[in-house]
């Protein structure tokens, strides 16, 4: 037997704002909040526990320093990476340089709070 990711934990600044972005950014709802200030969302009928796993945005004060250890990927699932882009930077994202050459098939981009994420080329078929 093998472990699942169920949920993964970002300390961030703003986790109501970064609920909203996120939620736009991979058809999310919120799932819940905890007295702390902690926003869960997640896909929308299945929560906690289904094939994906939520996102946990943790109220935190602490400023980042340097390059995130863990980042996200995403890739569309009903359009290709050119729209996909378009619709992300609409969103808030924003183009990251971390050293491309220029010659890769992803976008690094970043979250309004600085967070890197890349979009992949790669077409999914929703969950």
């Amino acid at each position: 037997m093998a472990c699942r990711i169920s949920e993964l934990v970002i300390d961030v600044a703003a986790p109501e704002r970064l609920a909203a972005f996120w939620s736009e950014v991979l058809g999310y709802v919120e799932l819940g909040r905890e007295a702390d200030g902690s926003i869960e969302i997640g896909p929308p009928g299945a929560g906690f526990g289904g094939p994906q796993p939520t996102l946990v945005l943790s109220p935190s004060a602490a400023p980042r320093s340097g390059k995130l250890r863990l980042h996200i990927d995403v890739n569309a699932t009903d359009r290709d990476q050119d729209a996909e882009l378009e619709r992300l930077l609409a969103l808030g994202a924003r183009p990251v340089d971390i050293g491309q050459t220029g010659e890769e098939n992803w976008h690094v981009l970043a979250d309004p709070e600085g967070n890197e994420f890349c979009l992949l080329r790669r077409r999914l078929r929703p969950a």
